[in-house]
C-alpha cells in the first residue's frame, strides 16, 4: 500500500542530493543527511537545519512577482541549481506549449533570451551566471535556442531582445534591489511582458511535473568547463557579437521612437539658471555602463560617477538593502555629489530597472529626494509636452492603482487617457502594450510609484536607463527655463492642484498578519469603519477575493480581485485616499495615502491635514504594535 504521508525531511534531502547536478550544495546536503542518520553530537543542530531546508509539509518557492526570488541556499524553498533547472524545465514545456513559434528547423526554432547578473554566493558555487548557463542548457534540451546575452545584462535588455528576436520567453536572474543573500528568476512571456496570473499558475503546474532532471546537467557543466577556455564565463553558450547588436539596437530604438529631444544642444536665456551637473551611482549594480552609454548617445554631459557604488559587487558592502528607496540609501551618493559641486543625484537599482533621483538646492545646500510619485509626474508631463501633444495617434498613460492620482487629473485637463492597473508592471506593461497595440493609443508613459518608469513604447516593462535620459533631458530644460527641479514640480502642483502623499511601510515577521488586518477590515462584508471617526468614509474597493467596490451600482470592481495579493483602498470626503497592500517581493506591508486640495487650500494646509490624519489611520486600521508590525530602521 503506497503512503499519502508526505516525506519527511530526511527523504526530502536524499532525494534532493540524488538530482542536484551542484557538488557544492550535494556534498553540504548530503553531509547534514550524515549527521543525522549518523546520531553524533551534531545531530540537533544538523536535523534543525535540514528541517529548515526541506520544510515537512512539502513547501517550495512560488512564484511571486513575476518569477522566483528567495535566498541563495539548498533546497526547494531556496535559489540554487537544481531549483533554477526544474523551473527552466517548466517554463520552457509551457512556452514550447504556448507559442506558435515551434518550428524545429535550423532556421527556425524557438527562441529564448537569457540574462544575468552579478549576484553570487562562492561559497555554495551559485551565482546568477551559474543560472543563467543552466537555463541556456535545458533551453536547448528542450529544443529552444538559447540566446544567452554575453556580460552582465540589465534588466529591460531582456524584454527588448525577446521582442526583437521574436523569442518565446526571456528570463532575467536577477534579484533586482534585494539583500545580498537572494537571488531571482524573472520570467518574461512571449509577448515581452512579464509573466501575469494565470501565465504563473500554469508554469507553476508544469515545473512540478518536471521536477526530475532532463539529463545529467552536472557531467554536461564539466564537459563545457573543459573544453571551454578561462576567459569565457558563458562556457561557450554566448554570442558576443549578438549581445553587442542588441545593446546597440536598444539604444538606437529610443532616439527612434522620439524620447531623445535634443535639449542637451540647446542654447541658454537670460533668464537660465547654469546647467545641473548630475552625480550617478549604481548602487553596486551593473547599471553604470549602460547608464554612461545613454548619457552620451542623448548628448548629455557626462555624470560623474559615485566610486564606492560604481562597480558591480555582490556583497553590497555599503548598502545592506540595495534599493534606493530605502532611508540613507543615496547618503553616499549626496555626500560625493556635494564634494564634487553636483546639483542632481541620479540612482539605478542594481539592475537598472528603476530611477531616484535627488536635487540640491545650490542656495542652502538643503536636499529634496523626489519621491516617485513626484518623478513619474514630472516625466509623464513632459512626455505629453514634447511627444504627446504632437502625437498622430490618441495618447495613453497608465499608472498603478496605489500611485499618485495627479497624472490622471492632468490627463483630464489636458485630453489624454489615463488608466489604474493593479500593482506591479507585469500589470503596468500589459495594459500599456494592449493599449497600444490592440485599441488606437499610443502609450507614451507609465509608471508605478516604487520608482518603477516607463518612458515611451520601446518595451512595455519598467527601464531605469531610458528614464534617466529622459529626466535629465528634462533637468536640462527646467534649468534652462530659470527652474530648479523642486521649482518645476510646484509648479505643475500650482497648475494642475496640490496632491500631498505619505507612501511607507512596516516590516513583516509574520505574513499571515496581513490577512488579519485585511479581515478586520472587511468586518464579515460590514465594512463597518465608524472607529476612522470623526473622518467620514466615501467609498471602500476591496481586491481581495470575492472583490468588493462600494462605489459601483453592482458593488464589483472594474480591477481583478486575488485572494493572494489583497489590496483595499479607503476614499474618504475629505479628499483622502489610503489604499493598504502586502509587497509581492519583500516582507513588507505597504501603505499610501494621498490628499488632493481642495480649490484655494495652500500645499502647507493640505500636508497638515494629511499628517494630522495619517497616524490615525495607520493606528487605528492596522493596530501595528498589537500585529507585530516593525517600523524600518534607518540605515
Amino acid at each position: 500500500m503506497i503512503s499519502s504521508q508526505p516525506p519527511t525531511p530526511l527523504q526530502s534531502a536524499m532525494e534532493w542530493c540524488a538530482m542536484d547536478p551542484n557538488p557544492i550544495t550535494a556534498n553540504h546536503v548530503a553531509k547534514l543527511i550524515q549527521d543525522v542518520k549518523g546520531g553524533d553530537t551534531t545531530t540537533s543542530d544538523s536535523m534543525t537545519e535540514l528541517s529548515s531546508l526541506f520544510p515537512s509539509d512539502g513547501r517550495r518557492i512560488s512564484f511571486g512577482t513575476a518569477g522566483l526570488r528567495s535566498a541563495m541556499k539548498p533546497g526547494p524553498l531556496g535559489m540554487n541549481d537544481l531549483v533554477v533547472l526544474q523551473a527552466a524545465q517548466g517554463i520552457a514545456k509551457y512556452a514550447l506549449q504556448t507559442s506558435s513559434k515551434t518550428s524545429t528547423t535550423d532556421d527556425k526554432k524557438p527562441k529564448g533570451v537569457i540574462g544575468y547578473d552579478h549576484r553570487s554566493n562562492p561559497g555554495l558555487n551559485i551565482s546568477s551566471l551559474s543560472f543563467a548557463i543552466l537555463t541556456a542548457l535545458v533551453f536547448q534540451e528542450a529544443g529552444i535556442e538559447p540566446i544567452l546575452l554575453d556580460g552582465y545584462a540589465f534588466t529591460p535588455l531582456i524584454p527588448f531582445c525577446l521582442q526583437k528576436t521574436e523569442a518565446i520567453v526571456g528570463i532575467m536572474v536577477t534579484a533586482s534591489h534585494n539583500p545580498k543573500q537572494d537571488n531571482g528568476y524573472k520570467v518574461y512571456a512571449s509577448d515581452g511582458c512579464q509573466i501575469r496570473s494565470p501565465m504563473d499558475s500554469d508554469i507553476s503546474k508544469e515545473i512540478m511535473a518536471n521536477l526530475a532532471p532532463w539529463k545529467d546537467y552536472g557531467s554536461v557543466l564539466q564537459e563545457l568547463q573543459k573544453k571551454s577556455s578561462n576567459d569565457d564565463p558563458c562556457l561557450g553558450l554566448s554570442d558576443p557579437e549578438m549581445t553587442k547588436s542588441i545593446t546597440n539596437d536598444y539604444f538606437a530604438a529610443l532616439k527612434k521612437h522620439g524620447l531623445m529631444t535634443e535639449q542637451a544642444t540647446m542654447s541658454s536665456t537670460d533668464e537660465s539658471l547654469s546647467p545641473p551637473s548630475f552625480a550617478y551611482t549604481a548602487m553596486h549594480g551593473v547599471g553604470h555602463p549602460f547608464a554612461e552609454r545613454v548619457f552620451s548617445e542623448f548628448g548629455l554631459p557626462p555624470f560623474v560617477a559615485i566610486p564606492d557604488q560604481k562597480e558591480p559587487d555582490f556583497t553590497f558592502p555599503t548598502v545592506p538593502f540595495p534599493n534606493p528607496e530605502e532611508k540613507g540609501a543615496l547618503d553616499i551618493a549626496k555626500a560625493y555629489a556635494v564634494d564634487q559641486k553636483c546639483d542632481i543625484v541620479l540612482a539605478n537599482d542594481p539592475d537598472a530597472d528603476r530611477l531616484a533621483v535627488a536635487e540640491k538646492d545650490r542656495s542652502t545646500g538643503e536636499w529634496t529626494v523626489f519621491s516617485g510619485d513626484q518623478i513619474g509626474i514630472m516625466l509623464g508631463h513632459w512626455m505629453w509636452t514634447q511627444i504627446g501633444k504632437n502625437c498622430d495617434k490618441p495618447v495613453s498613460m497608465c499608472g498603478s492603482t496605489v500611485s499618485s492620482k495627479m497624472l490622471a487629473e492632468i490627463a483630464r485637463v489636458e485630453g489624454f487617457h489615463f488608466e489604474d492597473t493593479l500593482t506591479g508592471f507585469k500589470w503596468i506593461g500589459s495594459r500599456s502594450q494592449e493599449l497600444s497595440k490592440k485599441e488606437g493609443y499610443r502609450n507614451l508613459f507609465c509608471y508605478e510609484e516604487a520608482i518603477g518608469f516607463c518612458c515611451g513604447d520601446v518595451i512595455f516593462d519598467k527601464d531605469g536607463v531610458s528614464a534617466m535620459a529622459v529626466f535629465s533631458e528634462m533637468a536640462l530644460y527646467e534649468y534652462r527655463q530659470g527652474l530648479t527641479l523642486k521649482q518645476h514640480m510646484q509648479s505643475l502642483y500650482d497648475k494642475y492642484g496640490e496632491f500631498v502623499s505619505h507612501n511607507g511601510y512596516y516590516r513583516l515577521e509574520d505574513s499571515s498578519v496581513v490577512h488579519k488586518i485585511m479581515d478586520r477590515i472587511r468586518c464579515n462584508g460590514k465594512y463597518d469603519l465608524e472607529y476612522l471617526s470623526p473622518y467620514q468614509v466615501e467609498y471602500i474597493r476591496d481586491l481581495g477575493v470575492p472583490g468588493y467596490d462600494s462605489s459601483k451600482p453592482d458593488k464589483q470592481p472594474t480591477l481583478p480581485c486575488s485572494a493572494s495579493s489583497p489590496m483595499i483602498s479607503i476614499g474618504f470626503t475629505n479628499g483622502c485616499l489610503a489604499q493598504f497592500r502586502a509587497s509581492g517581493t519583500e516582507p513588507k506591508f505597504k501603505y499610501y495615502i494621498e490628499m488632493k486640495g481642495s480649490p484655494g487650500k495652500s500645499r502647507e494646509e493640505v500636508s497638515k491635514e494629511l499628517h494630522a490624519m495619517t497616524p490615525i489611520i495607520l493606528e487605528r486600521l492596522l493596530e501595528p504594535e498589537k500585529n507585530g508590525l516593525k517600523i524600518p530602521s534607518k540605515l
